[in-house]
């Protein structure tokens, strides 16, 4: 039975792969970052928290010596790194802290790797904001656009996606990037545009809210599924040899692509109650995201199960049970 250690075990993608790899019989650990309300820090586990409740662990990124105490007690066969202060926008305002949390988070994971365990696989959590507002010609994103990040996340990320790189040439060890574009699920926060509008949207019909405010309506992304992405990563680390791989859809939508749709869904005009609001704006905006997976899709064997409007009535089929009567 492998053994598989997922940073960040309690977010949205630890819990889809948390999922996954249980049902191809992994035993699976997890580290937890202490939340000071423990009875939310493990929702999106419920299904399977009894299986793993004793395989989790109190530690943090930024805290190397409580990494080192994991490795050491678990001996993991894959690593899956998706720690991480991964709001965007936030990182603006907590610039420090998710280079710390991103960046040094990293490094401290790899110098645990190289000290306690080094023949393990890992999988490090890297991201389409790494490209910023670069693309090639045909308007894509892939393994061999240069990286111009146009925010402290993007940047943090380019830190961690290069030490990744830079120690897998020094030192021999398996760790591979994952290039994941925008992907989403029910159990995203709503603080993220897609939960945010439909979850709101939801509430509009209900007659619990009557606006919506966005930033960026013109922004577009390459939005996926999670559950289509964690099966990338774990068909990254069955590679036989460590490489770096976009995850995307090759599809993009903007921000008002995706009320249009979720209002019209709920039979509504989205014009009608979603208007503006200037902090919602990034100091440097990101205009558009689409990546070629071609390389996943040929070497992986990857495919997608979700379309971009399968994957948003999942959602709106979740908020409804929450909020309509």
């Amino acid at each position: 039975m492998k053994k598989a250690l997922i940073t960040g075990i309690n977010g949205q993608d630890g819990s889809y792969l948390t999922e996954l790899l249980l049902e191809k019989g992994y035993e699976v650990h997890g580290i937890l970052k202490r939340n000071s309300v423990a009875e939310n820090q493990t929702a999106r586990l419920d299904d399977v928290y009894s299986t793993i409740k004793d395989n989790l662990y109190y530690a943090d990124m930024t805290d190397m010596a409580s990494l080192v105490r994991v490795l050491q007690e678990v001996q993991p066969d894959e690593i899956y790194n998706l720690a991480a202060q991964s709001h965007v926008r936030i990182s603006f305002d907590q610039p420090i802290y998710t280079s710390q949390t991103v960046a040094i988070g990293t490094m401290n994971l790899l110098e645990g790797i190289r000290l306690i365990c080094p023949g393990v696989r890992m999988y490090q959590a890297s991201s389409s904001e790494m490209f910023g507002n670069s693309f090639d010609e045909d308007g894509f994103q892939r393994e061999t656009t240069p990286m111009n990040p146009t925010s402290p996340y993007g940047c943090a990320k380019v830190f961690g996606y290069n030490l990744v790189r830079n120690y897998r040439n020094s030192y021999n060890l398996f760790l591979s990037n994952g290039i994941l574009f925008n992907h989403e699920s029910p159990r995203r926060g709503t603080n993220f545009v897609t939960n945010k509008v439909v979850k709101e949207a939801v509430k509009i019909k209900n007659g619990l809210s009557d606006k919506l405010l966005l930033g960026n309506l013109d922004a577009t992304r390459d939005w996926g599924h999670s559950k289509d992405y964690v099966n990338c990563m774990w068909l990254i680390l069955q590679h036989d040899k460590p490489d770096d791989f976009v995850c995307s859809t090759g599809i993009s939508h903007s921000v008002k692509d995706l009320c249009d749709y979720v209002f019209t869904k709920l039979d509504l005009d989205y014009r009608d109650y979603v208007g503006i609001d200037e902090k919602y704006f990034r100091p440097e905006e990101l205009n558009d995201l689409k990546g070629d997976c071609t390389k996943s899709q040929n070497i992986l064997s990857w495919k997608h199960e979700y379309t971009f409007e399968s994957m948003l009535d999942e959602m709106i089929a979740y908020q409804k049970k929450l909020y309509m009567k």
